[in-house]
């Protein structure tokens, strides 16, 4: 990945992200891999230190959306509605840890998605219409812009949060990726 994004305020972010071109649905097919963009959200480092891959976008507009690297370095798709949000963002200094990980790591496969577990469509936000990927049983919607070819900005939006999330994405080219 290029060097890493980094705001020192989800403002600030979003300054960055309201600049940023739309990403049309079909241009986000494929493995990306994933990292957080610090910004002083409660998640921040958090999925990265569980472990987190990134998503994966289907031809025909279903999405994993949580791949996680797991055991002999394949990946697996988590599916979100396993997870307590609630619980993930009250302790998120914990989920830091190594203590975390290790724990983490030993559910992961008890958290394995049975099949895509999000929808992707173009959805208007914040001025522009772009891709955007909704969760099925998740109150989250993960809205897109284009960075450039190969990468994209996130931002996840949880229904009656006041706060978003940032992510990069960046495109996989080299067929490393494999899930289980």
């Amino acid at each position: 990945m290029n060097e890493r994004l980094t705001f020192p305020s989800e403002s600030a972010a979003f300054a960055f992200f309201d600049r940023l071109q739309p990403v049309p649905t079909g241009e986000l097919v494929g493995v990306w891999l994933g990292r957080g963009v610090t910004t002083g959200h409660p998640l921040d480092g958090v999925l990265e230190n569980l472990g987190w891959y990134g998503k994966r976008f289907r031809a025909d507009g279903r999405a994993d959306a949580l791949l996680f690297r797991v055991g002999d370095n394949r990946l697996l798709p988590i599916d979100p509605a396993l997870i307590p949000l609630g619980l993930a963002l009250r302790f998120h200094r914990f989920a830091r840890t190594e203590a975390a990980r290790n724990l983490f790591s030993h559910l992961a496969l008890h958290l394995r998605a049975k099949g895509p577990v999000a929808s992707l469509r173009s959805m208007p936000f914040r001025g522009a219409m772009s891709a955007a990927m909704v969760y099925d049983r998740k109150p989250i919607i993960d809205h897109f812009r284009k960075i450039d070819r190969d990468r994209v900005l996130g931002v996840m939006q949880i229904e009656g949060g006041d706060r978003h999330y940032f992510f990069e994405l960046e495109r996989v080219t080299d067929g490393t990726a494999e899930a289980r």
